[in-house]
């Protein structure tokens, strides 16, 4: 009988493992769609600047190509914040990834190829004669 077959205790050790699997994945679909509901509410509350505006600056202060862009809920330091984790391509070729401040723009820090991490490096704004 093929019913009995399957029905055997080894396959249902076998079945378990894959439903868990199956049910954390689609958890984790879940998860992804809250994070995003909550940054769409941080906007609409004004804790977030929209991200047109952040890379505005980012394209004025920092030519290239934005390649990559994150907005995180920082827990640490204290106080949570939002933050905008952005990698530009410099026309150099260099990578400069920068994190700004969600709620206003400033730049907290900056890490390029090459050159030591700055963290809380203050506006995001650039040094006389222009060059970074």
């Amino acid at each position: 009988m093929l019913f009995n077959r399957f029905s055997s205790r080894p396959w249902r050790k076998l079945l378990a493992p894959l439903w868990a699997l199956i049910l954390a994945c689609a958890s984790g679909a879940g998860v992804a769609g809250d994070d995003h509901d909550r940054a769409r509410q941080a906007l609409e509350a004004g804790e977030v600047l929209p991200l047109r505006a952040i890379l505005e600056r980012v394209e004025r202060d920092y030519p290239g190509q934005v390649v990559d862009v994150e907005l995180e809920r920082e827990h640490a330091p204290a106080p949570d914040r939002w933050v905008y984790k952005v990698k530009v391509l410099r026309t150099g070729g260099n990578l400069v990834k920068l994190k700004l401040d969600a709620r206003d723009g400033t730049l907290i820090g900056k890490k390029a190829q090459g050159e030591p991490d700055r963290r809380g490096a203050g506006p995001l704004v650039p040094p006389a004669g222009g060059q970074r």
